[in-house]
Formats: structure tokens, sequence, C-alpha cells
């Protein structure tokens, strides 16, 4: 039997992390391509270290896309983040572009053609989650983490509290009681932050950010509220350590609370199902738990470069569920067409949405007019409700 009383902790990192610094260079220069180009293919990877920004990978592109446009979409996004720092500045670093063109053997194997359909980017599992302990259907513990970071960021924006930098960490831990979360024990944050703080002037910044986003839940005992607990975080950022894209795939998913394919997000165009069925399986597991099918929802799809169809659909429902797992694998290829392209058109991933997925978690958002998170949206409800 599954425990029903435990600890359970989740990280976030912010969009000043020099990993997620990355990542935002990287879906920067997807959007850059799919707005020339919906149908652009691009698989970009960013390395930042002190005073360094470099991009690497493959690129097709109708539209001619200059290097000078990869550059200044490169140097916007570090500067939108907030890097105007010595050792990292998003003017003043050096910039370096090994992007080409994509290979003709990954390209044979995906694109469409007379007698194929379009098949998938590349192999691999991926997995979506669902739960009904937070309003976005989200496990609580990342929900928190995320939102702490992205109110100090809007904070040190304002300028507020200029006295915030862009490199920051945030972690939550929950007591769950009958699996569900009913207080805060453990609350850390780290912030980098301006020369001359003290370590009890930033937690006293930080506390009521941190009170606000807990609300009702509470803050936990004052010896379990770590702000800064090294004492000085001034040196930070892509200058403190070198960020790569796709580390952070735990804080981009669910915290730790569900499983992961291990495929990143980041750098990569909705062709890649790493990416595209990794948000059709988050969509399917929220309409699920939105139509009161259960409390918890897990599904795994499974993919072959170059095949249209999925190889596998897995659901979990943990002993939740009030209808029959087999028959809602199957209701839920009747609901949506899993192939590639189906996912890409029923989500309308083609569009240049991905700069702003790049921090603070792909889902748990609010879907946007333009297509933006469209994976959170809970249209399928009543298709779902009229299957059972």
């Amino acid at each position: 039997m599954a425990r029903q009383s435990y600890l359970f902790t989740s990280e976030s990192v912010s969009e000043g992390h020099p990993d997620k610094v990355c990542d935002r260079v990287s879906d920067s220069i997807v959007d850059l391509f799919l707005g020339k180009d919906p149908v652009s293919r691009v698989a970009c990877e960013t390395l930042t270290t002190t005073n360094q920004i470099v991009v690497a990978g493959e690129v097709r592109c109708s539209e001619k896309v200059t290097p000078e446009e990869i550059e200044a979409t490169a140097r916007d996004a570090v500067k939108d983040i907030g890097y105007e720092q010595d050792g990292f500045h998003w003017k003043n670093s050096n910039f370096q572009n090994f992007l080409h063109e994509q290979s003709a053997d990954i390209a044979m194997g995906v694109d469409s053609g007379e007698k194929k359909e379009e098949g998938a980017g590349d192999q691999g599992i991926m997995f979506g989650y669902a739960v009904n302990e937070t309003e976005a259907l989200m496990p609580a513990p990342i929900q928190y983490s995320h939102e702490i970071l992205r109110r100090m960021a809007a904070v040190r924006k304002s300028g507020e509290r200029p006295e915030f930098e862009p490199d920051a960490k945030s972690q939550v831990t929950l007591r769950y009681e009958n699996d569900k979360p009913v207080a805060v024990t453990s609350v850390v944050v780290s912030t980098q932050h301006t020369q001359g703080s003290t370590p009890a002037d930033i937690k006293e910044m930080v506390r009521p950010i941190v009170s606000d986003v807990l609300g009702d839940m509470g803050m936990p005992p004052e010896d379990e509220f770590f702000v800064n607990p090294t004492g000085n975080f001034v040196i930070g950022g892509p200058d403190g350590d070198a960020g790569l894209t796709g580390r952070k795939i735990i804080v981009d998913t669910y915290g730790g609370a569900a499983p992961h394919g291990g495929g990143a997000f980041s750098g990569k165009d909705p062709t890649k199902v790493d990416r595209s069925a990794a948000y059709a399986s988050r969509y399917l597991a929220k309409n699920v738990v939105a139509a009161g099918l259960a409390d918890r929802c897990l599904i795994q799809l499974s993919y072959a470069i170059g095949v249209a169809k999925p190889l596998s659909v897995y659901v979990d429902l943990y002993g939740t569920g009030n209808v029959d797992e087999a028959r809602l694998e199957a209701a839920l290829q009747k609901v949506m067409d899993l192939s590639p392209r189906g996912i890409r058109e029923h989500l309308k991933l083609n569009n240049p949405i991905y700069a702003r997925t790049a921090a603070y978690g792909h889902f748990g958002r609010n879907a946007q007019d333009d297509g933006g998170f469209s994976w959170e949206r809970t249209d399928l409800v009543d298709a779902l409700k009229a299957a059972f």
C-alpha cells in the first residue's frame, strides 16, 4: 500500500540561473525560426560562462535567418533576464554561433512524403501528470517553488527590490497526510544580491513574498526558513557557474512528483516528440483529472523516429480513478490524434510561443490567446465524460 503520510520536496530555479539563461536563449532562437517559417526545424543548444554565449545545433528554414538576427535574439534574451554585470553582460559578452543545416538523414526519417506520414523526430518516452492538489492541477511543492521565484523576479524588474539579482533558487518541503498537502515544513531560497546587502536584509526582503505565496498553508518554523544559507551570493549567473540547455528537466516538469522520460524541451521545434508529446501527455492527464475521472493521472507515450503513431499509451490513476484504465487508454486515442502532426495541429504548436516556457515551468501555467501554453486547456473534459 502506498504511504499516506510523508514529506515531499521540490525545487525551482529562476530565469537568471545559468542553465535557465541557456534554455531562454535556445527557445528564443526556436521562436525566431518559427516566426519566419512555421515548419522550421530547430535543435539549438546553448552554453554560457563568464562573458561567453555559445550556440550550436541543427536548423532548417525556408526563409533566410541571418547570423546577425540570431546574435541579436540571443543578446535580447539575456538583456530581458537582466544581466548587465561585469562577469556576464548582454551587450559585452562574446557570442559564437555554430548552428548549421539539419542532417539529411534525420530529415528523411521525419519528413512526410507521398506515401509516408510525418514521423516522430526521435525515439523516446514522454510522461504527463496531473493531480488535484492545486487549482492548476499541479503538485503543490513545485507550484509554490515556481511562484516564489516568479514574484521575486517581478519585484526585481519593477525596481521595488533592486537588491535582488537575476540568479536564484527556491525549494519547498510539504507534509502530506492522507496523500494531501497539509503544512509547509521547510523553505529554502537562495538569491543573488547586490554587494553590501546582509543575509538578514535579504531574508526580510524574501519573507513577505514567501508568506504571500504560501497563503493558508502557512510559513515553516523559523529555524526551517533558510535564505542564502551560505551567507553571501554576489557572484552568480553564468559568471559563477557555466550553464547548458536542458539541465533542469525536473524543474521544467513536476518537481520529481512524476517520472520523466529524460528528454529536455528547450531549443527544440515541435516535431521533436521530447517536447510535443510531453505537452500532449500533460494535456491529456490534466483533462482526465479536470473531468473528475481521477484525483491523479500519469500518462506515458512512446515513439520511434520516423514512425507516426505512438508505440504505446499507458495510464496510471494511482488507485484514485473511477474508470477502467485500459478503457481510458483507448478513449484518449479517440479524443486526440497522437501522431506528431496531430499533436502539433491540435495544440497549435507551430507558433513562436516557446521563449515564455523557458523559466518557471512548462506546466501549471495559464493558456494564452496566441496559443501559448495551449496544453493547459481543459477543453477535452466533455469528450472524456461522454466516453464513459
